[in-house]
């Protein structure tokens, strides 16, 4: 204030000098044209005008210094001031800590949404294939036709088998005739196996007496065990001819069977999905695919479950499908079975999914997106994308405590949802966390924290 109320005087001083010398300055030019004006008119010798007095020369230097010091009190003196403001500013602001954007960390939805793309199947499908070599005779349905269990589909007309029947009949009769034969024989011999044993008896009291020779009573004991192996014998053959007959109506029965699938029929109720014979077409045992038949009422989608969620996906829990070109329509199915183990391959859990159909919209075939949505007992940890800093040592996370000390947190992630990312480990919910992190967010540095929701975005 001094310094501005003296420089104010000096210019009010310089002001009065600078007008007097301008007024002197102004009669000595009025003198100088008198002269002119003289020696135009009368002829006279022009008058010099006497040289400035040395008053007028001091009052010049006076009006000359005062000017300089004038313009440094308003030059280097404002200057000065504004350095000196710059300079406080500067150590202030070096004072005060760095503001920067933090966010608080929260708990990820209490619901696990989780959408995977499936193919619609058939919860039964099955090839009808023939069983009997020859013709078809008659067919009786075509694709797209919706059949019941145990209906005809087609006739197969095969003369060799039938044949084959004939004979397997003819070989049950021939076997169960030397059946008879050999059950005749071994009646046979097992009487004369009773009569030598009477004869062997009778001999052999009679050589105890004396009566007969020793060697009369072996022959008859001999012939007696021959007739008993010989019963033995017969007996076998018995049994073999039995069995004979047991594999010749075995036979016959099988040839029997395939002889009923001359008439082919549905397995069960659906929907015939593939037909590739006609009229007159040959067709090979169990070579030549017929029909194909789904059961539609019911369908079944697969979907591969990521390990990091195979945990929340339990047998009976509810999904919902959604099918392109159905509009917002969904369709709600059950999760009926899970194969309990990870593919080594892909670490996927292979999921089945089953959903009604009861008027037949869903087609086996459709592609289709399952949301399998579950709630979680411990929800993870959610932050924004740009607070992560990935470092040699791991992902970190810039974490402001209560006092505005950053300390740097490794954390571990979950699942990456773009602009944001679930944190497993490492941090705690309600922390803040610094977002974008600079040059100026260092381990230990003090900052001023500034919500991210009174950040203004500009204009």
């Amino acid at each position: 204030m001094e310094n501005e109320s003296g420089v104010r005087k000096i210019g009010e001083v310089a002001g009065d000098t600078e007008a007097r010398l301008r007024a002197e300055i102004e009669d000595l030019k009025r003198k100088v044209a008198a002269q002119d004006r003289l020696l135009q008119h009368g002829g006279r010798d022009p008058i010099v005008p006497p040289p400035p007095s040395r008053r007028s020369l001091w009052l010049l230097g006076l009006v000359f210094a005062v000017l300089v010091v004038a313009a440094f009190f308003k030059g280097y003196i404002p200057h000065r001031r504004n350095e000196a403001t710059l300079v406080a500013e500067a150590e202030s602001a070096a004072k005060e800590a760095p503001k920067v954007t933090v966010v608080g960390v929260i708990r990820s939805s209490s619901t696990d949404t989780l959408v995977l793309p499936g193919s619609i199947q058939p919860v039964t499908e099955a090839p009808i294939l023939a069983r009997a070599s020859g013709y078809i005779q008659h067919r009786y349905a075509d694709i797209g036709d919706r059949v019941k269990g145990g209906q005809l589909l087609a006739e197969i007309e095969a003369p060799e088998l039938d044949q084959q029947v004939r004979q397997a009949q003819a070989a049950v009769e021939q076997a169960a005739s030397s059946l008879e034969q050999a059950k005749a024989n071994l009646q046979q011999g097992k009487a004369t196996e009773k009569l030598a044993r009477v004869t062997a008896d009778r001999w052999s009291k009679l050589v105890s007496r004396g009566v007969v020779s020793k060697q009369d009573n072996d022959t008859y004991q001999s012939q007696y065990a021959a007739a008993q192996a010989n019963v033995q014998a017969l007996g076998k053959a018995v049994a073999a001819g039995q069995s004979n007959v047991l594999a010749s109506q075995a036979n016959l029965s099988r040839l029997t069977e395939l002889q009923g699938y001359k008439s082919v029929r549905a397995p069960f109720a659906g929907v015939i999905t593939v037909r590739n014979v006609d009229v007159g077409a040959l067709v090979s045992e169990a070579s030549t695919l017929l029909f194909r038949i789904a059961q539609t009422d019911r369908l079944r989608t697969y979907v591969n479950v990521p390990q990091s969620d195979a945990a929340s996906v339990r047998v009976g829990q509810a999904a919902r499908l959604a099918i392109s070109g159905l509009g917002k329509r969904q369709f709600t199915g059950t999760v009926t079975r899970t194969a309990n183990a990870l593919d080594p391959a892909s670490r996927t859990l292979l999921v089945e999914v089953q959903v009604p159909n009861f008027d037949g919209t869903l087609l086996p075939g459709m592609y289709t997106q399952v949301d399998l949505t579950t709630p979680r007992r411990d929800a993870p940890l959610l932050i924004p994308g740009d607070t992560l800093v990935v470092r040699a040592n791991g992902p970190q996370v810039a974490v402001v405590d209560g006092n505005g000390t950053v300390h740097f947190q490794r954390i571990q992630l979950g699942r990456d949802f773009g602009d944001k990312i679930e944190v497993l480990s490492g941090i705690e919910a309600g922390q803040q966390v610094v977002v974008n992190p600079g040059d100026t967010v260092q381990e230990g540095a003090k900052v001023n924290p500034v919500p991210l929701r009174e950040k203004k975005n500009p204009a």
